[in-house]
C-alpha cells in the first residue's frame, strides 16, 4: 500500500529535500508552502500523513494543527527550528502525533512517519498496540462512558466523542487496567506513541486532553487519577 504524504514547509530547499526523499522511499508525496495550499491538497487528495513546518509564514503551524485535528484523525508530525520545548508540548497539545526537531536525520523522521502510518492503519482495521489479552474484552463501560475498542469509537450516553489515535492508545492502555497505577514509563512502554526524549512530558499532555474531552471537572478528574510520584490510574467504574 503506497501512504499519501503531504509536505507542508515554507523554506523550498527543505521542502524539495523531503519530498525527493520519501518518494524515493516509495511513498505518495505532495507539498505545499502554506496554509491555504495544504487546505487545497486536502480537498483534492486523500492524505495519510501531514508533515507540518510549525514556522510558518502567515498562519502558524500550531493554529493549522489544531484546524487539522478539529476536522480529522489523520496523521500529524510536527517540524520545527524552535528548540524551546514549550512549542513542542504545546502542539502535542492541539492534536500532533508527533515532532522532530530540525536539523533533523532524515531517516530519523523515515522511521516516525513509518511508526505513526503503522499506527493509522492498526487503528483503522479495530486493532491495538497493546496486548488484546488484557483488554477484557471488546467493549468497556464506565459511568455513562461506552468506548468500543474494536471499532474505535467512544461515546457519552449515545454521543460519539472523537479521539486522536494518541488519545485512543492512551485509553486502550488505561483501561485494560482498572484501578491499578501506572507508571510514565510504563504507559509508554505499552503504546507506541513515542517523542525525542526518554523523560519527556508526552504522557501528561495525552491526559490533560484526555481530562478535557472525558472529565466533569477537570481540574478533579475522577476517571483519570494522579498518583503523585507513581503515574496514572484509571479509576472509571
Amino acid at each position: 500500500m503506497s501512504y499519501h504524504v503531504l509536505v507542508v514547509e515554507d523554506d523550498a530547499v527543505t521542502r524539495s529535500k523531503l519530498v525527493g526523499y520519501f518518494q524515493n522511499e516509495g511513498y505518495q508525496v505532495s507539498e505545499a508552502e502554506s496554509g491555504e495550499e495544504m487546505r487545497e491538497s486536502l480537498q483534492k487528495n486523500a492524505i495519510d500523513l501531514v508533515m507540518l513546518d510549525i514556522n510558518l509564514p502567515g498562519e502558524d503551524g500550531l493554529m493549522l494543527t489544531r484546524e487539522l485535528r478539529s476536522k480529522s484523525d489523520i496523521g500529524i508530525i510536527l517540524v520545527t527550528g524552535r528548540t524551546d520545548s514549550i512549542d513542542k508540548i504545546v502542539g502535542l497539545e492541539m492534536g500532533a502525533d508527533d515532532y522532530v526537531t530540525k536539523p533533523f536525520e532524515l531517516r530519523e523522521l523515515l522511521v516516525r512517519v513509518k511508526n505513526l502510518l503503522w499506527r493509522i492503519s492498526t487503528a483503522r482495521s479495530g486493532s491495538s498496540s497493546v496486548d488484546e489479552e488484557k483488554q477484557g474484552g471488546n467493549i468497556v463501560r464506565f459511568g455513562d462512558w461506552t468506548f468500543d475498542v474494536q471499532r474505535r469509537a467512544l461515546s457519552q450516553a449515545g454521543e460519539p466523542v472523537k479521539l486522536t489515535k494518541a488519545e485512543y492508545e492512551l485509553l486502550v492502555a488505561l483501561s485494560s487496567y482498572p484501578n491499578q497505577v501506572l507508571s510514565r514509563e510504563r504507559i509508554l512502554n505499552m503504546i507506541s506513541h513515542r517523542v525525542d526524549a526518554p523523560n519527556d512530558r508526552t504522557i501528561d499532555v495525552l491526559i490533560r486532553r484526555m481530562r478535557a474531552k472525558m472529565e466533569f471537572d477537570p481540574k478533579n478528574p475522577q476517571i483519570f487519577v494522579t498518583v503523585h510520584g507513581e503515574g496514572y490510574m484509571f479509576a472509571g467504574d
